[in-house]
C-alpha cells in the first residue's frame, strides 16, 4: 500500500479544464453540458442499466443487504430494508494514470 496523497477532482475543476479547452464555450453551456452527462447517467443506472464510458471506467447499480441497526441511546432495535447506491468501476487505464 503507498502512502500517495489521493488529490480530488471536482466539478469546477471539470468546468476549468473544459473552459480551457474549448475557449469558445460560455461557462454556462460547459455547465449544462455537464448537467446532461451526469442526468443521463443517473437515469439509465436507476433503471438498472450498467453505462460504461471507455477509458474512464463503469457506472452500476450495488445492492446492500436488508440489516438491523440498535439506537444507541434509546437502545431501540430497528431494520432497515435493502437499499441500492451508485457504484464507479474506474478502468485500468485510468487507475494507470
Amino acid at each position: 500500500m503507498s502512502n500517495k496523497k489521493q488529490e480530488t477532482f471536482n466539478r469546477s475543476d471539470i468546468e476549468l479544464a473544459l473552459s480551457q479547452e474549448f475557449p469558445d464555450l460560455s461557462k454556462s453551456q460547459i455547465s449544462l453540458a455537464i448537467d446532461s452527462i451526469l442526468e443521463s447517467i443517473v437515469d439509465a443506472v436507476a433503471l438498472d442499466e450498467k453505462v460504461e464510458i471507455r477509458g474512464f471506467g463503469t457506472f452500476s447499480k450495488k445492492y446492500i443487504r436488508p440489516r438491523k441497526f440498535i439506537n444507541p441511546k434509546t437502545k431501540e432495535v430497528s431494520y432497515l430494508g435493502e437499499t441500492a447506491t451508485m457504484h464507479f468501476k474506474p478502468s485500468k487505464s485510468l487507475i494507470e494514470k
